[in-house]
């Protein structure tokens, strides 16, 4: 998406799509709803392992409960805030310098107007609230997906702390939470009448793409995940046909998902789609979590738990920040446009993944690693956990 505004033959992306195959590609953006996913399994398993797996706790007061959530909401809301924001404060500027410098001496139109929304609206990426406004109005447009799951967090570590006195009332509000995340993304798709296509996979960005409340179901699904692996201690024996039935289950909802849009679908089919794929995506994910955790991961469960993976899962955040900033920095410096062919495409993303995390090795020495260290003494909730 980044690269189509500084190439000569977009027509090519038209034949490329007609490949059945494209569409592992152009319907990738199914990749966020797994780390949606995996966010809220975290703070649910990482919350109630140290809570021993308990909800309902009636042997507390009212007032003490309250006292002791305020608390604990307080201190996990500096601890999000304290390790995501120096980072993230940095590829801010970073991005509004190269903004003014592309606007500047580009011999090409800024695809994003950074120079002008940055000194404007920074204070909302700050407080991680700029999906709520128009994005024609957001600075660093990819910062969306940390917007959205820092808004989860705080609404997740609310229903968590609510659950340990009031389970039943917790459980029933995320279920009203989830049931009006489908229904508010059926409404917007039928009003709009929004039909997905591979042509089009980011279609009405700013009404259904970014917004939290249409985003909000894999992070559910996630939580409610997190207290089923707690609470089981990551044990369980399944029957082999639950388990075989679970991978056929899992691999066929992924694949119809990401290949669903090969035809057109109508405005009803649209509507269910856009409403229900974020959240059966994840219930797919979900299994194959379960899977591996309880043993019954096979192979897969081998790939994922590599050690070679660790590296690069401690990079991973700040590789995020930089790596839209360095692909527009690198066609920014171009004085003609680019020539778009597979092979050129594929020598470019490894170009693009090898010098994102040689920066992201950077940003984490310089900014990340010290705030993660200091967190890591002072949390509670860590000391807790040991």
């Amino acid at each position: 998406m980044i690269t189509m505004p500084f190439v000569d033959n977009r027509k090519f992306r038209m034949i490329v799509e007609r490949d059945f195959l494209f569409q592992s590609i152009s319907n990738g953006a199914f990749s966020v709803d797994t780390f949606f996913f995996i966010s809220g399994l975290l703070i649910s398993y990482v919350y109630y392992k140290a809570e021993g797996g308990k909800m309902n706790r009636a042997e507390e007061t009212a007032a003490s409960h309250a006292k002791a959530s305020g608390m604990k909401f307080l201190g996990g809301v500096t601890y999000r805030i304290v390790r995501l924001t120096p980072p993230y404060l940095v590829v801010l500027v970073l991005t509004y310098l190269t903004g003014r410098w592309f606007y500047f001496n580009s011999v090409f139109e800024s695809p994003v107007g950074d120079h002008f929304t940055c000194p404007r609206y920074w204070w909302r990426n700050v407080l991680y609230i700029n999906t709520l406004f128009p994005v024609n109005q957001m600075c660093m447009i990819w910062s969306w997906y940390l917007a959205d799951d820092t808004q989860f967090y705080f609404l997740g570590l609310m229903i968590l702390l609510i659950s340990s006195r009031y389970a039943k009332f917790a459980t029933f509000f995320t279920g009203i939470l989830l049931a009006s995340s489908w229904v508010t993304t059926a409404i917007i798709t039928l009003y709009t009448q929004h039909k997905p296509s591979i042509e089009e996979p980011l279609g009405l960005f700013d009404q259904l793409y970014d917004k939290p409340w249409t985003r909000l179901g894999p992070y559910i699904v996630g939580m409610a995940v997190g207290y089923y692996l707690a609470r089981i201690n990551c044990k369980a024996t399944y029957h082999k046909g639950v388990v075989t039935l679970g991978w056929i289950l899992s691999m066929m909802t992924t694949f119809i998902l990401v290949h669903g849009l090969y035809g057109e679908l109508d405005q009803v089919e649209s509507a269910a789609y856009v409403a229900l794929s974020h959240t059966a995506w994840s219930l797919a994910v979900s299994w194959i979590v379960v899977a591996c955790v309880t043993g019954y991961g096979g192979p897969v469960n081998v790939i994922l738990s590599s050690r070679l993976f660790a590296p690069f899962s401690r990079l991973s955040y700040c590789a995020y920040l930089i790596h839209p900033l360095i692909m527009l920095s690198t066609l920014a410096h171009m004085d003609g446009a680019t020539h778009l062919q597979r092979d050129t495409m594929v020598i470019a993303i490894f170009g693009y993944f090898f010098v994102s995390y040689l920066g992201s090795v950077i940003l984490t020495i310089l900014f990340e690693a010290p705030a993660v260290a200091l967190l890591n003494i002072f949390h509670p909730l860590k000391k807790k956990m040991k």
